[in-house]
């Protein structure tokens, strides 16, 4: 009897030295999906919040980026108040399909973006603040980022739009470096302006910021503790190249304008996506904090014969708003893909040459991000899509990886 109760207690030993089964890592969350919408695509683009739920975009944004509002004597104020929550929208532009009476409280894109959150409850909608045009302000805010911070939110979180907004976006270019104008506020003035917004806005509001794809201004700001006070840092990881030209290089020569790596005869080795976000993990920012940025829209020239990337052109091509420049939706029609190189896609049509993501393409660089463990990934902008948002498709269908069969 008391050799098989020794034995009893044995087994029970044996079993709690091995213990209970190791418990599974905590599944990483869900990628996040971001997309700019433009207050100006309302004009002559006529593109309405409607849009983003007539697509089905609205169902697959994770975060919706309002651009922009604007920095102007170091605060943040709207940059278009018609557009922004002044204009009615009628009936066939809204949302709900009802039109917005004249004296309502709150009209314009606003105001959809409302509507909007209400039909789709788990959207979260940030106010961008800056963009290329809008940038020289921040240079005046970051002397003092908590009246910059007060200002902003306190425009974010007026009572006329209470509810519409869940944090703010900070789309500097660029922190001391040169974009359109040179900045020289230093290192650590964007992590001192995003600490402000954090400290005003508080932990449960997004904050996020717009970082360069050049690597030469990676290193101009601390974009490693600019992260900590962040929810994600968005890549520009597009317009490596455009039909501008190098001011280096008096030819004009085609390459594809947001390659993912490099490719034989690529006029700049580093200008890649592949070599952006792996600078910025190199800096140390978390990879769940960086985004990869795509496009949708192409660039273009003109006076082209070669049919592959580095044949001479004499100029951009011509763009519906602007030379050059093309979005995807038109493009796809009129100028379809003739290949690809590094990642990315280019179209050779007449005297035409292209360059622009498909949604075969965007798969490629999801799956890069994917294998990188990064956040998710964000789009410029909302418009350039298709009527059925194909390239946001794309861009979701890769973040969640190839299906099981």
């Amino acid at each position: 009897m008391r050799a098989r109760f020794v034995l009893i207690i044995l087994i029970l030993l044996g079993l709690a030295a091995c213990g209970a089964p190791e418990e599974e890592p905590a599944p990483a969350p869900p990628a996040k999906v971001v997309g700019y919408f433009t207050g100006w695509g309302v004009y002559a683009r006529d593109f309405q919040v409607k849009d983003l739920d007539a697509s089905g975009a609205a169902g697959r944004l994770t975060h919706l980026l309002y651009a922009f509002g604007k920095v102007t004597g170091g605060r943040c104020t709207a940059a278009d108040r018609w557009a922004d929550y002044e204009k009615p929208i009628e009936a066939a532009h809204s949302v709900d399909g009802v039109a917005d009476q004249r004296d309502a409280a709150l009209r314009g894109n606003l105001g959809q973006l409302r509507k909007l959150k209400q039909k789709h409850p788990g959207l979260r909608v940030l106010w961008s603040f800056g963009g290329w045009t809008g940038s020289a302000g921040f240079t005046q805010a970051a002397r003092d980022p908590e009246a910059f911070a007060a200002s902003c939110h306190d425009l974010v979180e007026d009572p006329r739009w209470a509810g519409v907004f869940d944090g703010i976006d900070v789309d500097w270019e660029y922190p001391n470096a040169c974009g359109l104008s040179c900045d020289k506020s230093g290192p650590q003035a964007l992590p001192r302006m995003l600490g402000a917004l954090r400290a005003k806005f508080g932990p449960a509001s997004v904050i996020t910021a717009a970082v360069p794809a050049d690597v030469t201004k990676l290193t101009a700001t601390d974009y490693r503790t600019a992260a900590g006070a962040a929810d994600w840092l968005s890549a520009m990881t597009y317009d490596y190249f455009g039909a501008g030209g190098d001011p280096a290089r008096k030819a004009q020569k085609t390459a594809p304008h947001s390659p993912l790596t490099s490719y034989p005869g690529i006029p700049r080795e580093t200008a890649t996506t592949t070599t952006t976000i792996e600078e910025l993990l190199r800096l140390g920012v978390p990879p769940a904090k960086v985004l990869l940025g795509i496009g949708f829209y192409g660039r273009g020239w003109t006076g082209v014969s070669a049919a592959g990337p580095g044949g001479d052109a004499s100029g951009p091509a011509a763009g519906r708003y602007e030379k050059g420049l093309e979005d995807y939706e038109a493009l796809v029609k009129r100028c379809p893909p003739t290949g690809t190189a590094g990642g990315t896609a280019y179209a050779h049509c007449g005297s035409q040459w292209w360059s622009y993501d498909t949604p075969e393409t965007i798969k490629g660089k999801m799956a890069y991000a994917r294998s990188k463990a990064l956040g998710g990934a964000f789009a410029w902008e909302l418009s350039g899509d298709t009527t059925k948002a194909e390239l946001l498709t794309a861009v979701t269908d890769g973040l969640a990886g190839p299906r099981e069969r």
